[in-house]
C-alpha cells in the first residue's frame, strides 16, 4: 500500500512554523534554539536548528545567508533526513 504524505500539513506558520527566506527561496520552517550547559557547566551555548521541506531549499549551501522570523542567520551545516523529504538546517546567528 503507497502512502502519500502532506508535508504543508506541518510546514504552515498556523502551528509551529516561522517564515524563511534565502536570496533564492522561500518557505517556511521549525526553528528550534536549544542551549547547553557544556565544559564541566561553566559555559552555557545555544544550538539553532531548522527543519525545511527539501523541496522548498534544495540548495542550501555552507554560508548561504537566511532570514528565520525575520532574524539573520548563515547556514553551518543542511543534512537531508531519512527519506531526504526534509532537511535539517544548522545555523548560526549573523
Amino acid at each position: 500500500m503507497a502512502f502519500t504524505e502532506d508535508l504543508d500539513v506541518f510546514f504552515n506558520t498556523d502551528g509551529f512554523g516561522v517564515d524563511v527566506s534565502t536570496s533564492s527561496a522561500s518557505g517556511v520552517g521549525i526553528f528550534d534554539m536549544p542551549s547547553e550547559v557544556i565544559a564541566d557547566g561553566v559555559i552555557l551555548t545555544t544550538d539553532y536548528r531548522l527543519l525545511v521541506k527539501t523541496s522548498d531549499f534544495p540548495s542550501l549551501l555552507r554560508g548561504t545567508s537566511m532570514t528565520v522570523d525575520g532574524v539573520g542567520y548563515s547556514v553551518r551545516e543542511a543534512m537531508l533526513m531519512d527519506d531526504g523529504k526534509i532537511t535539517q538546517v544548522m545555523l548560526m546567528k549573523d
